[in-house]
């Protein structure tokens, strides 16, 4: 069944892995979910991730491996939060100086910028705006 937001649809299946406890978390594979999914592996978000065929070679699969701190019943996941900005229906788009912050700096904001999908802390330092995809915490 086709998706009208594809990148919604990523962050609402890592949000429902990680509230389920799962450890990993498959979903259909894109340029741009693998932008976000590096982006997340680099800020120590996930612990790892993957872009497998399927058996019957029709389409690509993005394979998120989750992290969590702690052991056991103390266990608990390092993303505590996600949430979609920009959606098909009301883009935003924000310039170098209005990149938004993300809970005072312990979460990142996720950039599509001409020079490539990038946080907001890297976008802010090369001086390029562009479309505010998430927000991670």
């Amino acid at each position: 069944m086709p998706v009208s937001d594809p990148i919604s649809d990523m962050l609402t299946r890592i949000r429902n892995a990680v509230m389920a406890g799962h450890s990993t978390v498959s979903m259909p594979s894109s340029k741009m979910k693998l932008a976000i999914a590096r982006i997340l592996k680099e800020e120590g978000f996930i612990d790892s991730f993957e872009e497998a065929e399927l058996e019957n070679k029709t389409h690509r699969v993005l394979r998120m491996r989750m992290k969590y701190v702690g052991v056991r019943r103390e266990r608990r996941p390092v993303i505590s939060g996600l949430q979609r900005i920009s959606r098909p229906g009301c883009r935003v788009y924000v310039g170098k100086r209005d990149i938004p912050w993300v809970q005072s700096g312990i979460g990142i904001a996720i950039v599509s910028t001409p020079k490539g999908v990038m946080t907001g802390a890297r976008a802010r330092n090369l001086g390029v705006g562009g479309e505010v995809l998430c927000e991670v915490w």
